[in-house]
């Protein structure tokens, strides 16, 4: 058996949709709770008060995630469907040009011209629509937008993420409410992005770098809102 027919490949972009819902919920899962939990402490709320908090942030952050990336991902899949039915109507009126289009796409890519020909008749004769929607929309079966998977993993990453957070609040003593959370949120997120990278490819050490910066910002600053009415109140 040839190499060739024995060597399989994992492209890393196939993961793009689903990776891309799953870090985006679960940070801002641990973002948003850790610094809702952080500012409410602040302003010297009991624990109870921070976990209740905390619960409700988690249950309104899972459902407003899943809407908007339902919502958003849906604008997109609309906007390519609408982009294939135009395609699907050019191919039926003026097949002879939309040839001569991808052959043109071809040879702008160093293909000869009559080769390039070819090689969209063969493409066209296979599968004319999809040829186009790949080529000239840059739409495949990898990189279609799915509204419902975003919206499950977006829901489910951001629950995972908010449930870290509210784990500190069960266990740290309430004195050392808000160094504790700080401290390991601030871990749960280098972790997170760490993972991230490792399965988009990336370079872990500023993946993790960046999640941790923004994370400890927005906990700064909640926590010195909380700390400022509290002190008022």
């Amino acid at each position: 058996m040839s190499r060739l027919r024995v060597h399989t490949e994992q492209h890393l972009v196939s993961r793009i949709g689903w990776l891309r819902a799953a870090v985006l919920g679960a940070n801002d899962g641990i973002v948003s709770t850790a610094s809702l939990i952080v500012g409410v402490a602040a302003a010297a709320a009991t624990q109870s008060d921070v976990l209740i908090a905390g619960v409700a942030g988690l249950v309104a952050g899972a459902m407003s995630m899943a809407a908007g990336e339902y919502v958003s991902v849906s604008s997109q899949s609309d906007t390519e469907q609408a982009d294939l039915a135009r395609e699907r109507a050019e191919l039926a009126n003026d097949p002879e040009f939309e040839l001569d289009e991808l052959a043109k796409i071809y040879a702008a890519r160093g293909v000869e011209p009559a080769l390039a020909r070819q090689v969209a008749e063969q493409l066209m004769a296979k599968g004319a629509l999809a040829a186009h929607a790949r080529e000239e929309l840059g739409i495949s079966d990898m990189t279609t937008a799915r509204p419902i998977q975003a919206a499950l993993t977006s829901a489910a990453t951001f629950a995972v993420g908010a449930a870290m957070p509210l784990l500190m609040v069960v266990v740290s003593p309430a004195n050392l409410l808000v160094p504790l959370v700080s401290a390991a949120s601030l871990g749960f997120l280098a972790l997170l992005g760490a993972i991230g990278a490792k399965a988009g490819g990336a370079d872990v050490w500023r993946a993790t770098a960046r999640v941790t910066f923004w994370g400890a910002l927005a906990m700064a600053l909640t926590a010195g809102i909380g700390k400022l009415f509290g002190t008022v109140v």
